[in-house]
């Protein structure tokens, strides 16, 4: 009799070990899949503080226009290398505080603004007036397509 008894308690134990074991493999799984569904207030301030650059940059677009539009080739460079320079940190410092669903194409569409700033000085470089204008469309659209990844509550 007590040795069944022994044998239960052993098996109870087990059971016991192996369900404890699947709750704990199970809760990180389950951690993990589960995004965080609102940003932090400490992420939105930092969020917030970037979009002011940022928004700084576009608010800079109709004067990047004239430029373009006037083929004023050293000064359209001089505002995407001065004033437009720090654009590329301010949108990763964003990206790094958005959440992780939206952080792939808040990457994305940084990456095709700082290339379409980038063609929009080497067109200025070698004086390529239709392209200037063709990589200006870009530019602006690029600014259009990344303010929507910023959240509304970081612009208001």
């Amino acid at each position: 009799m007590a040795s069944a008894l022994a044998s239960l308690l052993r098996r109870l134990a087990a059971v016991a070990l192996v369900l404890l074991l699947c709750v704990g493999f199970i809760s990180p799984a389950e951690a993990k899949g589960k995004a965080a569904k609102t940003i932090s207030p400490e992420d939105m301030a930092a969020i917030r503080r970037q979009a002011e650059e940022f928004m700084e940059a576009k608010d800079r677009l109709p004067e990047l226009a004239s430029l373009v539009n006037e083929r004023d080739w050293v000064f359209t460079r001089n505002l995407i290398r001065g004033p437009m320079q720090p654009l590329g940190r301010e949108m990763l410092y964003i990206n790094q505080r958005l959440l992780p669903q939206d952080r792939k194409e808040a990457d994305k569409r940084a990456a095709e603004l700082k290339t379409a700033l980038a063609e929009l000085d080497e067109a200025a470089r070698l004086q390529d007036g239709s392209r200037l204008t063709k990589e200006y469309s870009r530019v602006a659209s690029g600014f259009g397509a990344y303010a929507e990844m910023i959240p509304a509550d970081a612009l208001s």
